[in-house]
């Protein structure tokens, strides 16, 4: 569906609060999902002063923490610290430690919904030990990795709405997300976004602004070449994550140790950040494939979809999606250029756990068509 977009009279900020308290307004619970990042601290702030400031009822409000076991110190410790605040003005904070299944972009080479976070019988292989006042089990999970922490959440929580820092201009998924949403009437089992309209100025304007603490792995991260759009926080082995383990491997060699043990593929990052395998479009890259023959992205992933879809090793959650990329694949046939099947061809091979990309690429594909003046697509 088409995205509107509006000017406003009022800034980013006052349209966040403006929602917030429309939100408690409805009288239903309020669950706060917190998760270190700076999109999430902000929304926490926010948050927060409309409580101390008695504009919002804190007997509505939890807050929940999924620790997913694979996080930086300084994200561990932003969490002791607004577990502190909110808990300090009566706010409920749980901290789960669940065993939920993650992405990794390790497993067999290929992104999967695989690791599970906090897995009973690999205690020793932990990474860090769970606080000792974290929840450990919860009567909607009966089953280790059963599901992931999304459904999870969705079903623990559905005796009221979940306010998430998610912004659109972080990716053209979460833009689909929030066009899909209607904010305007919440209801129990929903998902809201005061802070969907924010951009990263937005966000860095507000922190420094307030001096909130921010984690320290931002600045290490930035220090090591990450660019400010790219800088997200999550486990260690998910999209965004791996691009912090090439910093741990340099720094912190006991860190490092705890993370192979738990995922021995670790290595990989190191060897072929950027290579095809982590779908990298970087100037390296270019330069180590600049004698390679090109790739028929087209063809390949004809091969994959179509002709000999047995030779190729295809993770379970992508393998269960592709009568939908066959479909992508049909009927954007002459529309699709060779840029759109190397991400295709990416999206296969190297896992689509969520179907992010497959998502992705059906708007991304019309979208450049009718933006070239002829048009026409080029195979």
């Amino acid at each position: 569906m088409p995205v509107k977009r509006f000017e406003s009279s009022i800034s980013v900020l006052d349209a966040a609060k403006l929602r917030i308290k429309n939100l408690f307004a409805t009288g239903m619970k309020v669950y706060l999902s917190f998760s270190c990042g700076k999109d999430s601290l902000c929304m926490s702030s926010i948050t927060y002063d409309l409580v101390m400031a008695g504009e919002i009822d804190r007997k509505q409000l939890t807050v929940i923490f999924v620790d997913e076991e694979g996080l930086y110190r300084s994200m561990v410790d932003a969490a002791m610290r607004w577990r502190k605040k909110f808990l300090g003005i009566g706010v409920p904070f749980v901290w789960l430690c669940l065993p939920l299944k993650q992405v990794s972009v390790l497993d067999k080479l290929s992104s999967s919904e695989s690791w599970i976070t906090w897995e009973p019988g690999k205690e020793n292989e932990w990474i860090r030990e769970p606080p000792p006042f974290a929840v450990r089990s919860h009567p909607v999970l009966k089953h280790s990795g059963e599901m992931n922490y999304q459904t999870f959440c969705r079903r623990a929580f559905a005796d009221g709405m979940q306010m998430i820092g998610l912004r659109t201009a972080e990716s053209l998924t979460r833009l689909q997300c929030v066009s899909r949403s209607d904010m305007s009437k919440p209801v129990p089992g929903g998902s809201f976004y005061p802070i969907y309209d924010w951009k990263d100025v937005d966000v860095w304007r507000y922190i420094q602004e307030r001096r909130l603490e921010f984690p320290e792995i931002y600045l290490k991260l930035y220090e090591a070449g990450v660019r400010k759009d790219q800088l997200r926080l999550c486990a260690f082995f998910g999209d965004c994550g791996t691009q912090g383990l090439r910093w741990i491997a340099e720094t912190d060699n006991a860190l490092w140790e705890r993370i192979e043990r738990r995922e021995p593929n670790a290595y990989l990052v190191l060897l072929y950040w950027d290579s095809e395998m982590f779908r990298r479009s970087s100037k390296k890259r270019s330069e180590m494939e600049r004698d390679e023959a090109p790739k028929d992205y087209k063809a390949l992933c004809k091969d994959i979809l179509f002709l000999h879809p047995e030779r190729y090793t295809i993770a379970p959650d992508t393998k269960k999606h592709l009568a939908n990329w066959r479909s992508l694949f049909i009927k954007t046939s002459g529309v699709a250029t060779q840029k759109h099947y190397k991400r295709m061809y990416e999206g296969l091979l190297y896992g689509d756990p969520k179907s992010r990309v497959l998502r992705i690429l059906w708007t991304e594909i019309y979208t450049d068509y009718n933006q070239k003046p002829s048009g026409k697509g080029v195979n």
